[in-house]
């Protein structure tokens, strides 16, 4: 692939969109109000506030794989309200971490990735995989809920993950129902306009790991994950699930790579709705020739906080999910694309030709560092592995 000035162009920094500046200050001068304190409430009493939907702001960094690798670590991120205050209740406000992470990512000895062994020379092939990876803590009582209720919405905030991750039929491309179906009106009608209509302010990929099966095909079924769930009270006595999870996808290249421009865009609800279970096979899963099909992964990492707020002082949805913030981080994706797909660099669509060493100026960066606090330079930088 040859760094084009089209492509340079979308490799630059960029700043939050408009619509993220505008809901940034609307939450800063006028946060969600509330009821005053609280009382049984009466056939005639004023509806209780709406929380607001932040919108996640994506940035693109680009990056150079040594030798000839040109892949992207993106980072897209969106927080309205900064950080939340923990809870001032006398209960447990706090639950016990899934996982301690390690300081710095396990070295493995590089091998290649073939569709027998995906996982080859990574330090995902000793991680675990799917769902069952991400397990939750210990429920305790946090503000107005007991701890039956935090352990109703920490499966609820697990199945969100899963629904926007994990789910093989969405995975390989196609449309995330389940995942809207899980999220409160207003998050869900603004996930929905995304996939409606993708765009570099309102990409798709900011919510969900997903491929055009046009250009990447997954060569198998599992996902690697590493990850931590926790949660605390939201400051106004209700919770808040914290999520930091790496998820590895192994995949080869579909029938486009090599003849579609990385600009092209997709059709923007990738081949229609998922109409079975996250434990389902993908339908874009084959067996292949390993000797022959090319295999790259895909890191992905996202923090996401979900909110469950006080029903008593706004007006939320029992069993519904709101998304407080979402930071996301891709490693081997093509920076610049913004078609609602990730998009896995891969050699038969590279060149060697027009590549810098150092071509945005942005950082060296393991993504299988865990541990690491996520990046926020906006440049292009550099992944040391994929």
């Amino acid at each position: 692939m040859v760094l084009d000035e089209e492509f340079v162009r979308g490799a630059k920094n960029t700043e939050a969109s408009g619509r993220a500046r505008m809901l940034t200050a609307r939450w800063k001068d006028d946060p969600p109000p509330e009821n005053g304190p609280w009382r049984p409430p009466t056939e005639t009493a004023a509806k209780a506030p709406k929380i607001r939907k932040p919108h996640p702001v994506r940035t693109a960094l680009l990056a150079l794989l040594v030798p000839v690798a040109l892949i992207a670590v993106m980072v897209a991120e969106g927080n309205p309200k900064g950080k939340p205050q923990a809870s001032s209740s006398e209960l447990p406000s706090v639950g016990p971490a899934t996982a301690v992470p390690s300081s710095r990512a396990p070295q493995v000895a590089p091998e290649t990735p073939t569709p027998e062994r995906p996982w080859a020379g990574s330090p995902a092939e000793a991680w675990p995989a799917g769902a069952d990876a991400l397990a939750l803590p210990q429920a305790a009582a946090v503000g107005v809920f007991d701890q039956e209720r935090v352990a109703k919405d920490l499966e609820l905030a697990k199945a969100f993950l899963v629904a926007t991750n994990l789910d093989p039929k969405v995975t390989a491309g196609a449309y995330p129902q389940a995942a809207i179906d899980l999220l409160s009106r207003e998050t869900a009608d603004s996930m929905a306009a995304d996939f409606a209509h993708p765009s570099e302010e309102h990409d798709p990929a900011d919510w969900v790991s997903r491929f055009d099966p046009a250009w990447a095909v997954p060569v198998t079924d599992q996902v690697k994950v590493q990850g931590l769930l926790s949660f605390e009270g939201d400051g106004e006595q209700g919770l808040l699930v914290h999520a930091d999870v790496t998820f590895v996808y192994a995949l080869k290249p579909g029938p486009q790579v090599g003849k579609a421009s990385p600009s092209a865009k997709p059709v923007p609800n990738g081949g229609g709705q998922p109409t079975g279970t996250a434990g389902a096979k993908s339908v874009a899963w084959v067996q292949a020739d390993p000797v022959t099909v090319e295999v790259q992964r895909e890191i992905v990492r996202r923090k996401v906080d979900l909110r469950f707020a006080d029903p008593a002082r706004f007006q939320v949805k029992k069993d519904k999910v709101w998304v407080a913030n979402m930071n996301s981080e891709w490693s081997n994706t093509l920076c610049g694309y913004n078609g609602g797909y990730l998009r896995p660099s891969f050699r038969a669509d590279r060149s060697d030709e027009g590549v810098s060493a150092s071509p945005g100026g942005g950082p060296t960066t393991d993504p299988y560092d865990w541990g690491r606090p996520m990046s926020t330079d906006t440049r292009c930088g550099t992944a040391s592995r994929t």
